[in-house]
Formats: structure tokens, C-alpha cells, sequence
């Protein structure tokens, strides 16, 4: 067999393998991932309560939430992923109580709280 026919079909075959692979990863991140932001407007929105410790020790920042929204746009659960530890709980709170536009279905929303003191 000659050794130059026999690289380029080892090589076809990776290439193939490896395209193969990123299909299938894509495909899993298409149906995978619930719905986002951009297709639920919120309602009402519910401001937190800024914990008077974080006040007066002016403590600012931006809390990132991930809140999952139901098809009535309800929230059902909240999670922070990011931010002060010690505004997380009343970011949390606080999108809790908000209410969202009703969709097709549940969704996954990001939310940035922003705390800044006055």
C-alpha cells in the first residue's frame, strides 16, 4: 500500500470523526439549553432589599441570577452565579417575586441586581 494514500485516508477518517463529534455536541447544546432572556419580557419587577450590613459597609457590586420562569411567568426557582456573597440572597429574593410576560413554556433567564448605595 502506498504509505502517502494510506496518511491522507487516516487523516479523511479523523476528520471525519472529529466532524462527527461537533455535530453531535451542537446538536445537544441546540435542544439542551432551555429558552433565554431574549424571549421573556419581565412584568413586574420586584427591587431588592439592600442588607443594611452590606450599607453601611458600602459594599456594591452586580449580582448575576439565573432565574427559571414557568409558562405562566411565574418564577420557580433562582440561583446566583455570580457576585457578592453577601447581596446574592437578597438579589435572590428579590427576582423571586418578579412576574414575567407568559410564554410557551419554561425558560432560563440571566439577570443582572445591581446594589449601589446612594
Amino acid at each position: 500500500m502506498n504509505t502517502a494514500k494510506f496518511r491522507h485516508s487516516a487523516f479523511a477518517a479523523g476528520f471525519q470523526h472529529t466532524a462527527l463529534l461537533l455535530l453531535i455536541a451542537l446538536f445537544c447544546l441546540l435542544f439542551a439549553v432551555p429558552g433565554h432572556a431574549d424571549d421573556r419580557r419581565v412584568e413586574r419587577r420586584v427591587p431588592p432589599v439592600y442588607p443594611e450590613i452590606a450599607k453601611r459597609m458600602r459594599i456594591t457590586g452586580i449580582v448575576h441570577v439565573e432565574a427559571t420562569v414557568a409558562a405562566d411567568g411565574s418564577v420557580t426557582a433562582v440561583k446566583a452565579t455570580n457576585g457578592n456573597k453577601m447581596l446574592s440572597p437578597a438579589a435572590e429574593d428579590a427576582v423571586k417575586r418578579w412576574k414575567f410576560v407568559p410564554g410557551d413554556g419554561q425558560s432560563t433567564v440571566g439577570i443582572d441586581v445591581n446594589f449601589e448605595t446612594n
